[in-house]
């Protein structure tokens, strides 16, 4: 199966719903990154199962447990792992979904794909019980994301027929239900019990939006910051749909409306409508991310269901046992957060930690470049990074360090990768073009 995110970050998901565990390796963390599991613990519990009425009545502490990758609260550089494991099944209710598939699940897809080896009970590996690993890798890309000044946070904007119009200007991640608007957000829990007493379930819709990235985050084409985010969006099961800024609103209106003028505030220059999402040709301009991502309703309702015999090949009846959200947009609320991290990552993540002064020996490249400099002036080379920004500053074949003394002789450095940047003001050594 392809439930790997291939980045700056690889990230893998494994495990089945009802199978002892679930879990993530991320792969291409820098070493050292400080990890606050208090922190990723109060996150994953936002979509932990069996907490109110509007979620599945399965209850599971997911308390994620790290086999490697860590070492005394950082990343030690090694591939991270870890698991959630489930406590709490019940296979027995999903033995008829093998020849019964449920209208709007995956089990008729699977059957093809797989011809009868995948596992039913309780989604298998096309759970969303599979969006917890998710929220683990996302959770620590929000920490890293956070230190950078990037934050992301999402709100319900829509469950049934019920809209919140309220301006999202503050987080809702303290909130019980994560909607701006308690009006709104009562009338929508109203909807949810009515759909579950109906033996029924809703969709709706979920808003994020992402503060502080810089312009110049992503590329055309086929690497724009909407391809990416869009992909992890789908990574979640339930998710039909992905607009950004005015999306499909835009469809509706002229150039001149939609068109979001550029105006200079405060030395920066900014857009006095966002129309746009803070996307233009794939790469973000400096105003605030907005994409929003439509869920479906929960296809395991209590309700009688038409469907088919896989093995008679004739037309049944189909009632499905088992405990299921009548509404899965709440829970989803983080993981909209944490899938949105991990593409942030793609681009963020390495640049960034690279250009903080961790105090670490020189790179091999950084060696090369001071030992080939005169005697004299090699006595007094940087000796580690968080000394120098000449060793670590971004180079490649078009850059070169000068002698503190300045010397004739230039150190040309071997080509290393775009994403060393400068790491600390260093008076006696200079970078210049070569």
């Amino acid at each position: 199966m392809s439930s790997v995110y291939d980045g700056n970050l690889t990230v893998s998901i494994f495990g089945q719903s009802h199978a002892p565990a679930i879990g993530v390796t991320i792969d291409g963390l820098p070493a050292g990154l400080p990890v606050d599991l208090d922190a990723l613990g109060r996150f994953l519990r936002r979509r932990a199962p069996g907490q109110n009425a509007w979620s599945t009545p399965r209850k599971e502490a997911d308390l994620p447990e790290f086999l490697c990758g860590l070492k005394d609260g950082r990343t030690c550089g090694a591939p991270l792992t870890a698991i959630i494991r489930n406590t709490n099944t019940r296979s027995g209710d999903y033995e008829n979904l093998m020849d019964i598939p449920r209208p709007g699940h995956a089990d008729y897809t699977a059957q093809v794909k797989f011809g009868g080896a995948q596992d039913a009970a309780g989604g298998g590996h096309f759970s969303g019980r599979l969006t917890a690993p998710l929220c683990i890798a996302g959770g620590l890309c929000l920490q890293v994301l956070a230190r950078q000044g990037v934050r992301v946070r999402a709100r319900i904007v829509s469950i049934g027929t019920v809209t919140d119009d309220a301006a999202f200007d503050a987080p809702v991640d303290e909130k019980p239900f994560p909607a701006v608007s308690d009006e709104a957000a009562a009338a929508m829990q109203a909807q949810i019990a009515q759909a579950k007493a109906e033996q029924d379930s809703v969709g709706g819709v979920i808003e994020c939006v992402i503060e502080g990235l810089p312009a110049g985050i992503g590329d055309p084409m086929f690497g724009g910051l909407e391809n990416r985010i869009a992909r992890t969006v789908f990574a979640i099961p339930a998710v039909k749909g992905v607009e950004f800024g005015a999306g499909f609103a835009a469809a509706r209106l002229r150039g001149s409306e939609n068109n979001d003028p550029f105006c200079v505030e405060n030395g920066k220059i900014v857009t006095k409508t966002n129309h746009c999402g803070g996307i233009l040709g794939g790469i973000s301009n400096g105003m605030p991310v907005v994409f929003r991502a439509a869920f479906k309703p929960t296809p395991s309702i209590s309700r009688e269901q038409d469907s088919v015999s896989l093995s008679r090949m004739e037309e049944t009846k189909l009632v499905i046992h088992g405990r299921h959200d009548p509404c899965i947009v709440p829970r989803a609320v983080p993981v909209i957060e944490a899938v949105c991290a991990i593409a942030l990552s793609t681009n963020r993540l390495r640049r960034s930690l690279r250009s903080r002064p961790f105090g670490r020996a020189l790179t091999p490249a950084a060696r090369h470049c001071v030992a080939s400099l005169s005697p004299s002036c090699r006595s007094r080379a940087p000796q580690t990074r968080s000394h120098a920004s000449a060793i670590c500053a971004k180079t490649a074949l078009g850059r070169a360090i000068r002698c503190p003394r300045r010397c004739s002789r230039l150190s040309r450095l071997p080509a290393v990768s775009s994403a060393h940047r400068p790491i600390a003001a260093c008076s006696s050594w200079r970078i210049r073009a070569w």
